[in-house]
């Protein structure tokens, strides 16, 4: 078994030919790079083209690894016209790959994760962002009640209960001491603002998690939902802003680019191509940037906690755990800096 793939190949392959229709032929699987959360693998078997996305082996943190939520919305949302995977199966037992799984049809695109979108032209870069913009809007603009999903989520008080969970996340992940994580939790607490606006929300909407048409710059599939819910769309909005206040060498990040000759459109209009696009609600304020980025500061705590732990499921996990002191500073500059927008 090769070191990439932690379960038995052929456990998985007589568990296809039983509960997938066309599932006859050779198996072959092959581990998809980066990314720090499920693991997740192209599965061809014989015609047949899928994705496997899984929780990784060993501990993990509550509610963390939620395989069963990803397929839920996405089998949800794909009723309701939105961009996402087909769905073809759950599996919740652990006598197949050791974990939780579920299978996916695979698309056909390109995915990016380096927010300067390197090989687009600057038209193609331009579009590429405003179709960004306007797909999140979709999104937001779902029947949550339509698509089945009204208990995806508890109604209200949505940025409260995501600092509180947030802030237990870092104290059961926290590596190293971070003050201005510590500084965070307390600003935020105290400034929530009091718009409860609510829609479905990806959670971790990004370049990344997006997958492009092959030749065209245009958004076809919203990717890795195991962070969706029921909340605020502007924590979605500032979430995907994260490139804007990230540098090349952080993620992928425009700061010091000369985003103008990229053809990358200012944070504010694909601000305004959004808000154009989406149901009416409250503007973008300090506070969502700075939620955003100490948010993805845990989640990148949580993923040096699993370097440690020896169950991180990226390549360059350890790399990646540094930035959650990197985010943490962004975060408390955001709030330090008068708006632009």
């Amino acid at each position: 078994m090769s070191p990439l793939i932690d379960f038995d190949a052929d456990t998985l392959d007589r568990f296809l030919e039983g509960s997938v229709e066309g599932a006859r032929g050779a198996l072959q699987i092959t581990r998809i790079p980066g990314g720090q959360s499920n693991p997740t693998y192209f599965i061809n078997k014989g015609p047949l083209r899928l994705v496997l996305r899984k929780q990784p082996a060993g501990a993990i943190l509550p509610s963390a690894h939620a395989v069963d939520r990803e397929y839920r919305v996405m089998r949800a949302l794909a009723g309701a016209g939105a961009p996402v995977p087909a769905m073809v199966l759950y599996h919740a037992g652990r006598d197949v790959t050791g974990t939780p799984f579920y299978l996916m049809e695979r698309l056909e695109g390109r995915v990016f994760h380096d927010n300067a979108l390197p090989g687009l032209s600057p038209v193609e870069r331009r579009a590429a962002y405003h179709s960004m913009a306007e797909t999140l809007a979709r999104l937001h603009s779902v029947d949550a009640a339509a698509a089945g999903l009204a208990d995806f989520g508890r109604p209200g008080n949505y940025f409260a209960r995501q600092i509180a969970r947030w802030a237990r996340q870092w104290a059961l992940s926290k590596t190293r001491d971070i003050p201005d994580i510590e500084k965070l939790i307390a600003w935020l607490g105290a400034h929530i603002p009091g718009d409860e606006t609510a829609a479905i929300v990806h959670g971790d909407y990004r370049f990344g998690n997006l997958m492009l048409h092959p030749t065209e710059p245009r958004v076809i599939a919203m990717l890795d939902w195991e962070l969706s819910t029921l909340g605020h769309p502007l924590a979605d909005l500032a979430h995907s802003c994260i490139g804007w206040h990230a540098k090349p060498e952080d993620y992928g990040g425009l700061l010091g680019l000369d985003t103008a000759a990229l053809g990358v459109p200012l944070e504010s209009e694909y601000i305004e191509t959004y808000m154009r696009a989406a149901p009416r609600g409250a503007r973008l304020l300090p506070f969502h940037t700075a939620f955003a980025l100490f948010r993805f500061a845990v989640i990148f705590e949580g993923i040096a906690a699993r370097v440690l732990q020896g169950n991180a499921s990226g390549d360059n996990a350890a790399a990646a755990g540094r930035l959650s002191a990197v985010f943490a500073r962004r975060a408390v500059e955001a709030l330090e800096e008068r708006p632009h927008f």
